[in-house]
């Protein structure tokens, strides 16, 4: 599992690696809606949440919005973010190309989780939900601290033009001419991110990004290199206790 040296919560981008399940789920597949053995999908899901204390869970039906919910137990919300102050409760989110991003404010205990795809960028997921944590908490954002794992990085990421247009009308050029593919492009969904974090008001120092990009970095899963036929990742954090 990956972490960032920014959060002083207990957090984690999980890896394709360490667990249970074969063939294009291998090894540590946490979807259970891909098609995997769901006995599999389930003891991987144990050997991550061990890690963490076996704690109280808030999970997603993902829909690819700017949704974010502020939840204060477990259970299931449909939407793209999760916010929490509630001590020992953990948030996720699956990806598999998407970014996932958590947020961690260590002045009022504030954390969030988000999964980020390049429809819920260009609507707003993140400068939404630090807007929650201002209004739900109190957060200040020169202290709230943003961590962006894996996603699939602009030189893999071809899209088509009324993608374009949209970021375009976001303000967020963040997207070239595919050379290869005439009317085409290629979107850098980490510079959006970027781009939407400093304007809402995040210090430099207090933006980490892994870097890694899921489509060409073998140790993670990729909706697009695998045609569909892969596993997901999470992104976790956990409010202190």
């Amino acid at each position: 599992m990956i972490t960032s040296p920014l959060l002083e919560a207990p957090h984690g981008f999980t890896t394709r690696e360490g667990g249970v399940s074969s063939g294009p789920f291998a090894s540590l597949n946490l979807s259970s809606a891909t098609g995997d053995d769901p006995q599999k999908v389930a003891e991987n899901q144990r050997r991550v949440l061990e890690v963490f204390g076996h704690p109280p869970v808030a999970a997603l039906n993902q829909i690819h919005s700017g949704i974010v919910h502020a939840v204060s137990g477990p259970g299931t919300w449909e939407g793209d973010g999760l916010l929490t102050t509630t001590p020992g409760l953990l948030l996720r989110v699956g990806v598999a190309d998407c970014y996932p991003v958590l947020l961690e404010d260590p002045a009022t205990g504030a954390v969030g989780a988000l999964h980020a795809g390049w429809r819920g960028v260009v609507a707003g997921i993140l400068p939404t939900a630090l807007e929650r944590m201002r209004e739900h908490y109190g957060s200040r954002m020169e202290d709230v601290r943003v961590a962006i794992g894996p996603g699939i990085c602009g030189q893999h990421f071809q899209v088509g033009p009324e993608v374009a247009e949209r970021f375009a009308q976001a303000g967020l050029e963040t997207f070239w001419p595919d050379p290869n593919a005439p009317g085409r492009y290629r979107l850098d969904l980490l510079g959006a991110l970027k781009i939407q974090a400093a304007q809402a008001g995040i210090l430099p120092p207090n933006l980490w990004a892994l870097g890694a990009c899921t489509l060409a970095d073998p140790r993670f899963f990729s909706h697009r290199r695998d045609q569909g036929k892969t596993g997901r990742m999470w992104g976790v954090i956990q409010a202190k206790r």
